[in-house]
């Protein structure tokens, strides 16, 4: 009897055994990396055309996927949840995102952690949810960038999380003439699996002088980032925006830095805490090169964008500014304001900069 109980003991553990081979093998083999210059497609109709003495609007905002409700806490920052509650909270969260960021009128508007296809959102493709409700409003061109494409994570077990299609969207009142995908340096141990496919999307707006806007929407690595990965991320995107503005092209880049933007946000929101987090490292100004600078005046009251999801949100939780607009000098930014939402419906709230071009500009 006990020899009959060890062998299906044994039995058991050697089917578990093969379960998680397989399991691993599945998530080893289905890694893949998107190609790098990836030209990406431009849709839309609009055609208006950019003018070189006007005052424009840009919005940046994080939608958190549609799963991040002010109470919900995030099973990888030591939270409790791994999906959104339910498919009609996706839907209210989205709706609520897009049309707050239509209520700043924006003429160009970067979102990021926007699902296509993810169990975490209940598979409602937000993208074409977003550009319906942007439709509904005026006429624009968009432009889609994946930077998320994972296999399906079987963890938490009592309900994983699943696989996750997402990415970055731009939005433009204007004429859009073509975007670039570039692939960003990642991790290239086993962190990897949980940093897939970080990018950010190059947009070309013509302007009426000749000259063109360049429009770069990035989202950052978080996860287990060093400091190494994170300026090869910093260093490859100034790159990229010190060539175009050497070409005498005048660039705005905004989205999820990933770091605390300020480099002092963590200080002035959580006095006398002393955690710290790989995403909210003080963000490298020394790595910024010369013609270019953040926008941090803020033209009201200084306010946090990015809240810690290891519990629902209160007035003390653990918050920082990560997002935001890094501009050309040939750029005049005339207001930048962190808009509170009281995290309603994602765990980062949108940024509002308004812009107007300098007569002098460098090529």
């Amino acid at each position: 009897m006990k020899y009959k109980i060890l062998k299906i003991v044994l039995s058991i553990l050697l089917l578990l055994f093969l379960i998680i081979l397989v399991y691993l093998a599945y998530i080893l083999i289905s890694y893949s990396r998107i190609e790098d210059r990836l030209p990406l497609t431009v849709e839309g109709s609009a055609t208006e055309i950019i003018q070189s003495d006007a005052e424009y609007s840009i919005v940046s905002y994080n939608a958190g996927f549609g799963a991040y409700t002010a109470d919900f806490t995030f099973f990888m920052d030591e939270g409790k949840e791994s999906r959104a509650r339910s498919l009609e909270s996706v839907n209210t969260c989205i709706h609520t995102i897009a049309n707050t960021a239509l209520s700043m009128n924006p003429d160009i508007t970067l979102f990021q952690e926007l699902d296509t296809d993810a169990t975490r959102s209940w598979h409602v493709d937000e993208v074409e949810l977003v550009k319906t409700i942007f439709a509904e409003n005026d006429i624009y061109d968009s432009i889609f960038a994946q930077n998320y494409h994972s296999a399906y994570l079987m963890y938490p077990l009592t309900a994983p999380h699943g696989a996750s299609n997402a990415g970055l969207l731009t939005l433009s009142k204007f004429d859009v003439t073509s975007s670039l995908r570039r692939s960003l340096p990642i991790a290239t141990n086993m962190k990897k699996f949980l940093d897939l496919d970080r990018c950010y999307s190059i947009s070309r707006l013509p302007v009426a002088n000749g000259k063109e806007l360049i429009i770069i929407n990035t989202h950052l690595s978080a996860y287990g980032t060093d400091a190494a990965q994170g300026n090869a991320q910093l260093e490859m995107l100034f790159a990229d925006m010190k060539t175009e503005y050497e070409n005498g092209n005048y660039v705005i880049c905004g989205g999820d830095f990933n770091h605390d933007f300020t480099g002092t946000s963590k200080a002035y929101f959580n006095l006398g805490t002393e955690k710290t987090y790989s995403w909210c490292h003080p963000f490298p100004a020394e790595v910024i090169p010369e013609g270019f600078r953040r926008c941090m005046d803020y033209t009201e009251e200084i306010t946090a964008t990015s809240r810690y999801t290891n519990e629902p949100y209160h007035e003390n939780s653990f918050v920082v500014i990560l997002d935001g607009f890094i501009i050309s000098d040939n750029i005049e930014c005339t207001y930048v304001q962190n808009i509170n939402t009281n995290y309603e419906c994602s765990d980062h709230n949108p940024v509002l900069m308004k812009f107007r071009f300098k007569e002098q500009s460098p090529g």
